[in-house]
């Protein structure tokens, strides 16, 4: 063995050594981490099983929330794999990259009468809506499961956004929140269909009552939010109705995600993503598309 190649085998053990102490390393870090998380969530399964009302309550993990129902165990299981875990799945999947920071709490009542009983027992609150909501100060998604799953989707998709988009305008939190409150699996990702917003924002578009799409996307939450019809809600979740339909939806978002400093409404992106240059006529041809809707689409 010449002194030369001696040299180079001891380079390539010392080199094999360190690259096996540095895999080690990174192993031990990304178990520290999973360590680090799981203890995090057990805390606070801990916690929470102070908080329940009664024996009826079943807790289950599932990441990046902790899902808390009155139906039996099983049924709180399913919710949580078939429902809750399947959103997520896919939500990420095609929008985003980030969980949300703080361990949420999903709160499954099983009826109408336990859904006002205890979101007054645990929140100090009086629902104005029959189905469900999101409440950040008490970081839970609180649900009457009985009207269904939709909503439950819907409010999942807040506080991704709130992780991911900080900066997203009501029109687009509302409308994709919205347009999944109907929803299935198509080719694999999320496909949101024709729901219950549609007779009244067709009645709208008719009466001449829909905002130019240059005014909805503008609107901050104070005028987003005082519509009582719920017009905006719905043109909102059509606009990205469309825009799926078109196989728009996915490009228009992560165009607007990262234009968002200098396009903060989105105007001009979704006048890119359409080739749009003349809105109005746009807006023309929206309408028409909307009004041939039927809920059996």
């Amino acid at each position: 063995m010449t002194y030369l190649t001696g040299a180079i085998i001891v380079v390539t053990l010392l080199t094999l050594l360190s690259c096996s102490a540095n895999s080690d390393n990174i192993s031990g870090q990304s178990a520290l981490t999973v360590n680090a998380s799981t203890t995090r969530f057990d805390d606070h399964v801990s916690k929470l099983k102070q908080r329940l009302p009664s024996d009826d309550f079943s807790i289950v993990i599932q990441r990046p929330f902790v899902v808390v129902g009155d139906e039996p165990e099983s049924v709180v299981k399913e919710r949580a794999a078939g429902t809750v875990k399947w959103a997520v799945e896919k939500l990420k999947q095609d929008f985003f990259a980030d969980d949300p920071k703080e361990i949420l709490d999903i709160w499954l009542f099983k009826d109408d009468s336990s859904y006002k009983k205890h979101t007054l027992l645990l929140f100090n609150d009086n629902p104005s809506t029959p189905y469900g909501y999101y409440s950040r100060s008490d970081k839970a998604l609180i649900m009457n499961i009985s009207t269904g799953g939709g909503t439950l989707v819907h409010e999942i998709v807040h506080p991704f956004i709130e992780a991911n988009f900080p900066a997203c305008p009501p029109w687009l939190n509302e409308g994709l929140g919205s347009l999944y409150e109907q929803c299935g699996e198509e080719d694999g990702h999320i496909h949101g269909y024709v729901n219950w917003r549609l007779p009244g924002l067709q009645r709208a578009i008719k009466a001449g009552q829909v905002e130019s799409f240059k005014e909805l996307l503008a609107m901050d939450a104070t005028e987003f939010y005082s519509d009582s019809r719920g017009v905006n809600y719905a043109q909102s979740r059509y606009l990205c109705y469309y825009l799926q339909e078109q196989g728009l939806l996915f490009k228009f978002y992560k165009q607007f995600h990262a234009r968002q400093k200098t396009d903060p409404t989105g105007y001009q992106t979704l006048k890119s993503v359409l080739r749009e240059t003349d809105m109005d006529q746009f807006q023309r041809k929206w309408e028409k598309f909307v009004l041939k809707l039927s809920e059996d689409n």
